[in-house]
């Protein structure tokens, strides 16, 4: 009984770790963008495509190479908001650097 108690603690705190925010950035601003992405470190930022208004387009973006794994880098990028068309933002892409020959 001991075990199992433990076991599922162990889940439940596990679970709670793994959770991404995912937003809706369709209304923001990019200072808005900017400030979730440093509040939460790592956030899933989704909008809708510009030529297709029914297909929605999303990514996950960080606020530093901290958040990145060990073979991935922070390489600048941007999203669209209210009042830019290129909102920068951050997202870990595979280094070329770290990749076996």
């Amino acid at each position: 009984m001991k075990r199992s108690l433990l076991a599922a603690a162990f889940c439940l705190v596990a679970f709670e770790a793994s959770a991404l925010e995912r937003y809706d950035i369709d209304n923001m601003t990019c200072e808005q963008i900017q400030a979730i992405v440093a509040k939460d470190g790592l956030a899933t930022l989704r909008w809708r495509s510009t030529r297709s208004f029914s297909l929605p387009i999303y990514d996950t973006y960080v606020h530093s190479q901290a958040e990145c794994e060990n073979a991935e880098v922070a390489q600048r990028s941007g999203v669209p908001s209210t009042d830019r068309k290129y909102c920068p933002v951050y997202k870990c892409v595979e280094s070329r650097i770290f990749v076996a020959r």
